[in-house]
């Protein structure tokens, strides 16, 4: 005798905090769901509003390190609105995109650095404290010794006339090369070369800045500064102190040397790798 299945014993939804046995559905709690529902983002969005813009993007990062550097200080205006325009996170590893608005030095390859922002506005902050700067409201026609990723001869190119920058490293050469092309400065010149040299083809120069420091400044740096120009590079200081910054003048009747506030750069080397 065939015997028939007995009708099906009745199914209720598991409970989340019940495993093995079942249990009513009213008393099932709300599932947890990895995603939220597209309608309920999208109410969310809506009461949000308008992005806040923290993203290295955004003018606000960039004003916040304005700001900083003010505080510490600095307060040369036209620097800091160099400082707002350029991107300073484009110019480093994407790695290290999310320090780059901190007061900090960071590794670009090749056992060089891209300079704190604090040391870079300073330095232009001293050229712009010299003769032309005071009489033109411009830095002129500026050379720059060593070039690193470029992130300063892009402060540099909204400042000036006219900038030269050398670099001394092929693969740092070329990574400034990649880095300034989307900015399309008319006026930057950038050179594979000895920085030690100068740049005696476009000689003089209103302002020559540096970003690597020796015993003695070279003798080509000071010819080629034009009269009513300032220099300023780190040096070692002759009282045994480390690098200072030193800062040069060039008058009608010759150089005057002033020392400023202790630093520390790469050193500066002669020839090209």
């Amino acid at each position: 005798m065939t015997r028939r299945p007995g009708p099906p014993a009745p199914r209720f939804p598991l409970a989340l905090d019940q495993v093995g046995r079942g249990a009513p559905a009213s008393a099932a709690r709300e599932p947890l769901r990895p995603q939220r529902l597209l309608r309920e983002a999208a109410q969310d969005a809506a009461r949000q509003g308008t992005p806040s813009g923290l993203g290295l993007d955004s003018a606000l990062v960039r004003q916040r390190m304005v700001e900083r550097l003010r505080r510490e200080g600095i307060r040369c205006e036209p620097v800091f609105d160099a400082m707002l325009q350029v991107a300073r996170h484009a110019f480093v590893d994407t790695a290290l995109a999310g320090q780059a608005y901190e007061d900090t030095s960071l590794p670009i390859g090749h056992g060089q650095t891209i300079s704190k922002p604090s040391v870079v506005a300073r330095m232009i902050e001293l050229l712009y404290e010299g003769e032309q700067a005071r009489a033109h409201g411009h830095l002129g026609k500026v050379l720059e010794v060593g070039t690193g990723c470029g992130y300063q001869t892009a402060l540099l190119a909204r400042l000036g006339k006219g900038v030269v920058s050398i670099e001394r490293l092929r693969p740092l050469f070329d990574k400034a090369s990649a880095n300034l092309a989307p900015w399309r400065f008319d006026a930057v010149r950038l050179v594979y070369g000895d920085g030690m040299l100068g740049h005696g083809p476009n000689a003089p120069f209103d302002s020559i800045i540096a970003a690597a420091g020796g015993d003695a400044l070279p003798p080509a740096w000071l010819e080629q500064l034009a009269v009513g120009g300032r220099l300023v590079a780190p040096m070692h200081s002759s009282r045994g102190a480390g690098q200072v910054l030193v800062v040069v003048d060039r008058h009608a009747s010759g150089w005057v040397h002033t020392h400023h506030e202790a630093v520390h750069f790469v050193p500066l080397k002669s020839g090209v790798l």
